[in-house]
């Protein structure tokens, strides 16, 4: 396999996985833990008890849809719903039946760089809400927003749930968040999600579970790679490693080399050795003051901010 023999997609990953791992130390990028695999994977992740993000999120979204709609729509005016990586949206669909119900004049805009994710989604709502304008667009969040910024002349209000923003390095985060003010026009709104630093274990236990969820997300990349590069990992060689450091914020995933090993991809060989890890995925947690001082620095006015009961998680609006 060569970059001169694939579509483009494939071609991007075969290459962000090829300088990933001729880097020191290794790397993969976590946006490719989404093939269908792992789309499955991480709905079963959602859904376990130590994963406590899902649930306080969701209990905003139960509880507070009211009040999130009247600041949205509080023009009354129509407006286009964007939301960054979706999933089955299973959030979001508390906020998109209210506005559903009212009679509120928007179409809803789903990006997601899969498109089996896009394509649930897309038949899940067409069951449990007909009346609902639905535009997918599948690729990547930065350059599809400002493709939908540019679909119509309504204002926009973009979703970005689920504590994605922590995936990112704190340079990263800014950037993006730079990136989506930009994209944006005077008056749009971006609702976002963020997980707030609390005790250590509990953030330590939902990414190092005691079934093995995690670890199965984490791995299952090496087999897409298989699959989808013509590599030879073997799975069973590594094993998942989780750390939280109370200080940054940062909780990060590794895969760990069991054994000296060498690895093939596309023609490449990559040597590890035993203990040497690949960075995975980074997971920031955010104080309320980090959360200020990142919608600031991008150019936006806070608005208002929603947390679950617990105060574990918040969903922040601001304005630009």
């Amino acid at each position: 396999m060569t970059l001169d023999t694939v579509d483009a997609g494939t071609a991007q990953f075969l290459n962000d996985v090829i300088s990933g791992l001729g880097g020191s130390p290794k790397e993969l990028q976590s946006k490719y833990f989404y093939d269908q695999k792992g789309d499955e994977l991480f709905q079963q992740i959602m859904a376990m008890p130590e994963y406590y993000l899902t649930n306080c999120e969701m209990e905003i979204f139960r509880n507070r849809t009211p009040a999130m709609a009247g600041m949205i729509h509080a023009h009354e005016a129509a407006f286009d719903l964007i939301e960054l990586g979706p999933g089955d949206a299973q959030k979001s669909i508390h906020l998109l039946r209210y506005l559903v119900e009212r009679d509120a004049e928007f179409s809803y805009v789903p990006i997601d760089i899969s498109g089996h994710v896009l394509q649930e989604l897309e038949e899940r709502l067409g069951l449990t809400l007909p009346g609902l304008d639905v535009s997918p667009l599948e690729g990547e969040y930065l350059p599809l927003l400002e493709r939908a910024s540019d679909m119509t002349d309504r204002r926009k209000v973009v979703l970005f749930l689920g504590s994605s923003i922590g995936n990112m390095e704190w340079r990263a985060s800014r950037k993006f968040c730079e990136a989506i003010y930009e994209a944006l026009n005077p008056g749009d709104l971006v609702l976002m999600g963020f997980d707030l630093r609390k005790h250590p274990q509990t953030i330590l236990t939902a990414y190092q579970d005691p079934a093995g969820m995690t670890a199965a997300f984490n791995l299952n990349l090496l087999a897409r790679i298989n699959r989808e590069l013509g590599g030879d990992f073997d799975p069973d060689h590594f094993e998942h490693y989780a750390s939280y450091d109370p200080v940054s914020g940062a909780c990060r995933s590794f895969l760990v080399s069991l054994k000296n090993q060498q690895v093939g991809i596309a023609g490449k060989d990559f040597l590890f050795k035993k203990n040497e890890i690949i960075k995975m995925e980074i997971s920031q947690k955010y104080s309320m003051e980090e959360i200020d001082d990142l919608g600031a620095s991008a150019g936006f006015q806070p608005l208002t901010f929603w947390k679950d009961s617990q105060s574990w998680f918040v969903d922040v609006l601001w304005q630009r």
